[in-house]
């Protein structure tokens, strides 16, 4: 496109929607006329491929999701459309910078952690791999939380995105389906068949906004539906009448607060019905569409196996069975064998977690009052497996409960998903072994031939290409384009491992990203960060068994060795942490308070400061992950063995070449097999190894004895030194004040962490060696792409094919 068209469309788009000339725009005008002509090329685009995989009756994919990590999409999309050089030059004919354009856009406020950032990616390589997909989730108002560090405590503030982030979105008010809550359920029997009506219900509009999605050089635009919550009468006008203005305005309040907060907290009965609410609205508005777009093209839903896979993103759309079995029975009149049937052959589940309290579970009596007609059908799916059950296991009760969908007065999600879907998988080798011979073993051994495994991947050219532009550059005039297709093409550039100019140029590109984000931190920070220092990096979802505490009690003994060898000879250490924690969650906060403790104590310290710094960046999102990772030489991915489904910011990181410090958790485990024992810093208990001590009877209290440096750094917690005293995290490490002393391992794997940490330093000093071991990360990581793993979604689960 030439620069003469573009700034042809930006006049006209900032005439049509702000009445004013382009070059008499502020720069937010500009921004949102460069958008909505982007979001214009976007729908055109969107509009043939829609054509072509109509034309073709091609199957599709709803990806259905509580969270997608969008991050911002205006470079995506650019660079995806290979439109980024033009644009940019169009801009600068008006003196305006497009990097200057790209930091006024906010993160969507789609999600928190992981599983939305990877819900993305795959949405990414949906479209660029020409598959016809739709994710389906929540328009939340306000996202999970903007994130800030007072006096040491995360404080929670309304993250409103959407003041420039609506730009993206294209309402569809006329698309609205009703979405009912509680009420009562009427059953009676006309010509021999059961008639199930829901009455004195509360309804609630889900308004439908598309958010489209491209895919790389691909032709293809796929898109994310958002739900909106809006009450179907905005006004009592009665009760406005009569003075009473809030009662006016309740219902309406009400109902949008289903769709105002992602993961509103659950401590009470409030929270619980809240995110009950938010659940049921998102699956069954989507479910109603996709039903409706189906029967646009085929005469009947018997079809809908072969057309339509739904993919269920961890257990909050777990609803889906119920409710797809709803419609089919009480809107089009199946009978149960064959609406069964169709559930289970247009289903498939990813779970993502072994953590137990993730695998939600739903008060039966909250269950029942919300969602009553929902309830009925959980109840007979109930009692039908359990009759299955008790036919390969008879007599075992205790078996036949754990493995009910209702027992102990609770709904359990993730076996209602079990007993449906057709494909059960997890998300790494070790993790899908675990599920296989632990955690849902009984049902492995009923059909075994449901489960299977897709280890994780990244949209990689969002995390190299357009987040590293100068490895990319250098990657482009080593081994060619071929990567920018294809991944598994960085293979090649195991041509150039000891190669001296190359292991220069890699630490000259390291050197340049560490550079950006030392500004940064000094930005935000106020803190000076040496670039010549290791940057040491922990980024994710703060919680216990991710072990951040054991990163920052390693910076605590670091810190008690240097004091007493102020001449210490070590390659001077810089430790980045960014992560939020979840509001309610003590425990975690207690860490980021810890953190915050430490780096005052340490950046403070003249004797220390110089070897050492701690960093805490708040407000950990995408667009900061996208300056972060470039720049980190060592990814902490130091989770108790076990516990992390797979990670996927170890993916990131390795393929800018950071080198990977962790245990044999997750994907690490993969990494490990693709880089070889020389090229990461493997430490701690193996899986096996932890299920073992614990049988054997694990005591914190043994380590805390039996190790000198432990117990300074311990008691260093509750003397006072850090400015405040962290009773509470040495109670848990060491009693059951906190439930199980300790829970996470942290002081067994504690001095094997400080021995690997020591390796890393000496490492780090021979350049040579260093950089080799990030040359062979790098190489190795195509695995790693989230084409690689929709490839064999689609393959194995769907059974889609792109459409050429």
């Amino acid at each position: 496109m030439q620069k003469e068209k573009i700034l042809s469309l930006l006049s006209e788009k900032c005439m049509q929607s702000f009445g004013c000339d382009l070059d008499e725009a502020t720069k937010q005008q500009t921004y949102r006329a460069v958008c909505l002509v982007v979001r214009d090329l976007l729908v055109q685009t969107r509009n043939d491929f829609c054509s072509r995989y109509e034309k073709q009756q091609a199957k599709q994919v709803y990806y259905m999701s509580m969270e997608f990590l969008v991050g911002t999409s205006l470079h995506n999309n650019l660079y995806n459309l290979g439109l980024e050089d033009s644009f940019r030059a169009a801009l600068a004919d008006l003196n305006v910078d497009l990097d200057d354009l790209y930091e006024i856009e906010p993160d969507a406020g789609l999600g928190n952690g992981g599983l939305g950032r990877l819900a993305s990616c795959y949405m990414d390589a949906m479209s660029s791999l020409h598959i016809p997909a739709t994710g389906f989730s929540l328009r939340y108002e306000f996202g999970i939380f903007k994130q800030k560090i007072i006096d040491g405590w995360q404080m929670e503030f309304p993250d409103n995105w959407l003041d420039m982030g609506d730009v993206w979105l294209i309402p569809r008010k006329e698309d609205a389906v009703e979405v009912k809550f509680g009420g009562q359920v009427h059953e009676w029997m006309q010509d021999g068949k059961l008639k199930i009506e829901q009455y004195d219900y509360t309804p609630v509009l889900a308004v439908p906004y598309d958010m489209f999605i491209s895919g790389y050089d691909s032709g293809a635009v796929n898109k994310l539906v958002l739900w909106s919550a809006k009450s179907p009468s905005n006004m009592d006008m009665n009760a406005f009448s009569r003075g009473d203005y809030v009662k006016a305005i309740e219902q309406n309040a009400m109902a949008e607060a289903i769709s105002k907060v992602l993961y509103p907290a659950d401590d009470h009965v409030e929270g619980k019905i809240l995110r009950l609410k938010q659940q049921y609205l998102f699956v069954s508005a989507s479910l109603q569409s996709i039903v409706k777009n189906h029967l646009k093209h085929f005469d009947s839903l018997d079809s809908l196996p072969q057309k339509a896979a739904i993919h269920i993103n961890d257990t909050h759309p777990a609803l889906c069975v119920p409710e797809l079995l709803r419609i089919l029975l009480d809107d089009y009149g199946y009978d149960w064998d064959r609406a069964w049937d169709i559930c289970q052959n247009t289903l498939a589940y990813t779970n993502h977690t072994v953590m137990s309290e993730a695998l939600e579970r739903w008060p039966e009596y909250l269950f029942r009052e919300q969602l009553p007609r929902i309830y009925q059908l959980v109840a007979e799916i109930n009692r039908r497996l359990v009759n299955q059950l008790n036919t390969v296991y008879p007599g075992d009760l205790a078996k036949i409960e754990y493995m009910a969908v209702i027992a102990n007065n609770e709904v359990r999600m993730a076996n209602l998903c079990l007993a449906c879907c057709h494909k059960v998988n997890g998300v790494s080798k070790l993790h899908s072994d675990i599920l296989k011979d632990s955690i849902f073993h009984d049902y492995y051994h009923i059909a075994p031939d449901k489960f299977t495994n897709v280890t994780n991947g990244i949209a990689y050219r969002r995390w190299l290409c357009q987040s590293n532009p100068k490895l990319t550059e250098k990657l482009r005039e080593w081994i060619g384009d071929g990567f920018l297709h294809d991944a598994n093409a960085l293979e090649k550039l195991m041509k150039y491992y000891d190669k001296a100019n190359v292991l220069q140029d890699l630490q000259k590109i390291k050197r340049y990203n560490k550079e950006v984000l030392c500004n940064y931190i000094a930005r935000s920070n106020g803190i000076n960060v040496d670039p010549n220092s290791i940057f040491d990096v922990q980024i994710k979802r703060l919680h216990e068994y991710k072990r951040q505490l054991l990163n920052v009690l390693h910076i605590m003994h670091l810190y008690c060795v240097i004091k007493e060898n102020p001449n210490l000879d070590i390659p001077p250490r810089t430790f980045i942490f960014a992560a939020k924690a979840s509001a309610g969650y003590f425990m975690a906060k207690q860490v980021i308070r810890l953190i915050d403790a430490v780096s005052k104590l340490v950046n403070s310290d003249p004797a220390v400061r110089e070897k050492v710094k701690v960093v805490f960046l708040e407000d950990y999102k995408v667009s900061l992950a996208e300056i972060i990772i470039p720049a980190a030489d060592i990814s902490e991915q130091i989770s108790i063995a076990g516990k992390e489904a797979s990670g996927t910011g170890n993916m990131k990181l390795m393929i800018n070449g950071a080198v990977t410090l962790g245990t044999l958790d997750g994907a690490n485990v993969e990494i490990h097999e693709q880089v070889g024992d020389d090229n990461i810093f493997l430490f701690g208990l193996t899986a096996p190894e932890v299920e073992e001590l614990w049988k054997k009877g694990y005591n914190p209290v043994e380590y805390y004895n039996g190790n000198l440096e432990l117990r300074r750094v311990i008691d260093m917690l509750t003397s006072g030194v850090l400015g405040s005293r962290f009773d509470e995290i040495a109670k848990s490490l060491l009693t059951n004040s906190y439930g199980a002393a300790d829970a996470y391992m942290t002081l067994a794997d504690f001095d094997s962490y400080v021995r690997k940490q020591e390796e890393v330093g000496r490492t780090y000093l021979d350049k040579r060696k260093f950089f080799n071991m990030s040359l062979v990360n790098i190489a190795k990581a195509g695995l790693f792409s989230a084409d690689r793993a929709v490839t064999e979604y689609a393959d194995d689960i769907w059974q889609v094919k792109g459409i050429k």
